[in-house]
């Protein structure tokens, strides 16, 4: 059992990224839902608070273990950041990407677009909503979620040994 506060608050940090991830993946392989660029886009930022969580929990003294909580929350800002304009983009606030507002259907060959045999797949677009809870899309899920793991790897900082 971890009594620590700091590792506690830096397991529930990274396990938190860790289960938005796997939501992602549930939503992606489980329910039909291909990400966008953004979506893609968001899961790194989690996948490297993961990592960090993982080195923060081993490496507990010196100036690293002092830093990687930092870097935890540097991880769930930009994640959160990332799902803020993926927000913007799905309300109409500003344009998006032009890989995946437009329909485009860059870095696949003619080749493949003819040929029937070939399954290209459907564009999927960053300004459309594919599934919402209580009016919040995934992307301002990802937000919420990402500012309160963030929270918790600040807080991880503090109790931080010096």
């Amino acid at each position: 059992m971890i009594t620590d506060t700091r590792a506690f608050t830096i397991l529930l940090a990274a396990g938190g990224s860790f289960a938005v991830l796997a939501a992602a993946f549930g939503f992606q392989y489980l329910g039909g839902l291909a990400p966008c660029q953004l979506c893609l886009w968001q899961r790194w930022p989690h996948a490297a608070a993961v990592l960090i969580g993982l080195m923060a929990l081993i490496v507990t003294r010196g100036p690293v273990a002092r830093l990687l909580p930092l870097l935890g929350a540097l991880a769930a800002l930009t994640t959160a950041g990332i799902g803020a304009f993926h927000v913007g983009v799905e309300q109409k606030w500003w344009e998006g990407l032009a890989s995946c507002t437009a329909g485009s259907i860059s870095g696949i060959s003619a080749a493949d677009l003819l040929n029937p045999d070939v399954d290209v797949g459907a564009v999927v677009r960053c300004d459309e909503i594919a599934w919402q809870l209580f009016g919040i899309s995934m992307a301002g899920w990802n937000v919420i979620l990402s500012v309160c793991l963030a929270l918790l790897w600040v807080a991880s900082f503090r109790r931080t040994v010096r």
